[in-house]
């Protein structure tokens, strides 16, 4: 989970900067704290065998591997890889923030098109945004460890009021084992469709169910690109399995 500072540096401050490096919660520290741990056993271990293990030829023969090890490691271009390695890294985080779906645009387009104040608009209207809000969350079950703990089984969603017990019925209903995180996009549209079709909302050339429509394609190709992430990695965890 992001730790956000925005509060500590909102004003400059003599030696504001300067806490920020102290702070431990979020810190490059508390990230490498156990490898750098582990690094320094390992060093320490290796240091003591070579100086009380080892005998004077032996100590030889591991100087000239450390000489060799250390002559040669210029041929791999290591920085050229750190380099594309988190280059590859920041492009991945930035393009899942910027095609993270928000259910903002549909649900603008919902309030302004089915304007009802009656009962029965004002039913679509929640039904949809809870709809839009859950089609997100089993997304982000998926791809989050984070919300998988919130979120860890379908009784918290009903728990949490973004699913009934006929819904999750439906739900398990459809036979794919993974990735249904679309089907209440699915309802959605079905929804939507049924209210035209009983004129709940103002609507004679179709436009504003188009443009409905139109946002909740986008809605669901942007939830595809941060899913796609997690299909690579499971293709690619595959293909090392298999060789």
């Amino acid at each position: 989970m992001t730790i956000s500072y925005q509060f500590n540096v909102h004003t400059a401050t003599l030696g504001g900067f300067a806490r920020l490096l102290f702070r431990w919660s979020g810190s490059v520290y508390k990230l490498v704290f156990k490898e750098t741990v582990i690094f320094g056993l390992l060093y320490a271990t290796v240091s003591i065998i070579y100086r009380v293990a080892l005998d004077e030829p032996q100590r030889r023969t591991f100087e000239s591997v450390a000489r060799h090890i250390g002559d040669n490691k210029n041929l791999i271009p290591l920085t050229f890889v750190l380099g594309f390695y988190v280059q590859f890294v920041v492009g991945r985080w930035w393009d899942q923030y910027n095609h993270y779906p928000w259910p903002d645009r549909i649900l603008a387009l919902v309030i302004l098109y089915i304007n009802g104040t009656d009962e029965r608009s004002r039913l679509i209207r929640r039904t949809l945004a809870r709809w839009t809000c859950l089609s997100t969350i089993l997304l982000t079950r998926g791809v989050s460890v984070v919300a998988k703990k919130r979120f860890p089984t379908l009784q918290h969603l009903i728990d949490a009021g973004l699913m009934t017990k006929e819904e999750v019925d439906l739900y398990e209903d459809v036979n794919i084992p993974y990735a249904k995180y679309w089907v209440p996009m699915l309802w959605c549209t079905q929804l939507l469709t049924q209210a035209r079709r009983e004129k709940t909302f103002d609507d004679p050339t179709g436009v504003a169910t188009k443009h409905i429509f139109e946002e909740i394609a986008t809605f669901r190709t942007n939830q595809w690109k941060i899913w796609r992430y997690i299909c690579c990695v499971m293709h690619v965890f595959l293909f090392c399995n298999l060789l």
